[in-house]
């Protein structure tokens, strides 16, 4: 199920500017050697939006597939799939003039005609003056590589994820809000308190609502609250029906098993992955695929554990140990049935613990960081650790503004690195060489 909200979105004169457009747009003005653009991403994430926004703002003209909803423009990919054959087809079956520069291809949903992917190895060959651009929701777990090649080195690859909550504030017309969050970020800067508290309720409602696009435009739709709480249900609802379409029966089973897990998972104080959680007896070697099949389709983020806190931390990654995160907090709250007053409410503190941490790996996350911890044999752990800067920076999470931590503190003790970022409730400064960075601001990091 589809939910066409860049129509309701124009219509309600909403504004659904996305970062990636940036890179788009970079994208659409190379003159020599372009290569086809592909998009990753996960249901729901607005990667049609941000194509057919691209054709309409920088083309006169688009061409535009989608392999889902017309399954008879597959057959046109059966015989004859290079650049000059393509473009031939696709002028007879639209009725349309393809002029080179001119004219934005797009194939959506190509996952379902691979036939499609392998062209675009012809297009970067033979006929770099074209603008195509593809996306595929599942292109990580649905493609049959057996019969036909990934175009690899042929195309460039850019990932979708839901809204960040800068993006979230851009949507709600509070641009400045954003602005005065980066300049206090840059400088260490103690926001205006009135400022500060106005970022943390839309930080909270942002936790609730989450990035999806449908999601957001509900928001500041006139009836949110149900429009809400359908959107997000109908966005879970459209996972677990494509764990049964891309995956064998047997395999679509254990994936719903480890996704269903995740809410116990992350309950727990120690949030390392435990098989146990999705049924008594359950190894690795049951799940891994699973697992995998998760992460692969955007779904859940992984984040690796790291023995030592040095560079790189991927040398020092533990593969057996594993945290996953909800890859939008709107999902988070969909799947445990979280609402703002609830999660506000002060017996919810521990989930405003889960959903920081979970909103904390999404944001890092979209910002293009792979996700680490680090945990020092069971006696300390720090909730992340990223590379910046090109240097190993250890994030310690906190949901309120009491942030001490002998964690953070150990850490700092056995590796001095030259600073540590601490994100809670708390306002911006910096003390000890430990960042304070309110939970509103991961965006900036």
């Amino acid at each position: 199920m589809r939910y066409n909200f860049d129509r309701k979105s124009r219509r309600m004169g909403v504004s659904m500017r996305r970062k990636i457009q940036e890179d788009m747009l970079r994208w659409r003005r190379e003159t020599e050697n372009r290569l086809p653009l592909l998009l990753y991403g996960a249901r729901q994430v607005g990667k049609t939006y941000v194509m057919k926004e691209l054709g309409r703002d920088e083309f006169q003209n688009m061409v535009y597939v989608n392999f889902e909803e017309d399954s008879q423009i597959g057959s046109y990919f059966e015989t004859e799939i290079r650049a000059e054959a393509v473009v031939a087809a696709l002028e007879r079956y639209f009725h349309v003039k393809i002029i080179p520069d001119q004219t934005l291809i797009v194939f959506d949903e190509i996952q379902l005609c691979e036939r499609a992917l392998t062209s675009l190895k012809y297009f970067a060959e033979e006929a770099s003056e074209y603008h195509i651009i593809a996306a595929g929701s599942l292109l990580g777990v649905a493609l049959n590589r057996q019969r036909f090649s990934f175009p690899v080195g042929k195309v460039r690859m850019l990932t979708v994820y839901p809204m960040d909550f800068e993006e979230y504030l851009w949507a709600k017309g509070k641009e400045p809000l954003a602005e005065q969050i980066r300049a206090h970020f840059e400088k260490d800067r103690v926001m205006e308190e009135a400022l500060h508290q106005e970022a943390m309720r839309e930080y909270e409602n942002y936790c609730i609502v989450g990035g999806m696009p449908a999601a957001v435009l509900a928001d500041i739709s006139a009836n949110p609250t149900i429009a809400q709480y359908e959107i997000r249900q109908m966005i879970f609802n459209s996972y677990v029906a494509d764990m049964a379409k891309y995956a064998d029966p047997a395999e679509t089973v254990k994936i719903f098993e480890a996704y269903d897990s995740l809410p116990s998972q992350l309950a727990k104080e120690n949030k390392k992955f435990q098989y146990k959680l999705i049924r008594s007896g359950a190894r690795a070697s049951q799940y891994g695929t699973s697992i995998d099949w998760l992460i692969r389709a955007g779904i859940v983020n992984k984040c690796s554990r790291c023995t030592q806190g040095f560079m790189p931390p991927a040398a020092y990654m533990e593969l057996s140990a594993f945290k996953l995160y909800y890859s939008d907090t709107g999902l988070l709250a969909a799947r445990t049935g979280m609402t703002l007053e609830s999660l506000l409410h002060v017996q919810s503190e521990r989930f405003r613990g889960i959903f920081a941490e979970n909103y904390v790996a999404c944001a890092l996350k979209a910002n293009g960081y792979e996700l680490f911890y680090w945990e020092s044999e069971g006696t300390a752990e720090v909730d992340f650790l990223i590379v910046r800067d090109g240097q190993v920076v250890p994030i310690e999470c906190k949901a309120g503004d009491h942030v001490k931590s002998k964690s953070l503190s150990v850490y700092q003790e056995k590796y001095s690195p030259t600073y540590s970022i601490r994100v809670s409730g708390r306002n911006f400064g910096m003390m000890n060489g430990i960042k304070f960075v309110p939970l509103y601001a991961v965006f900036c990091i």
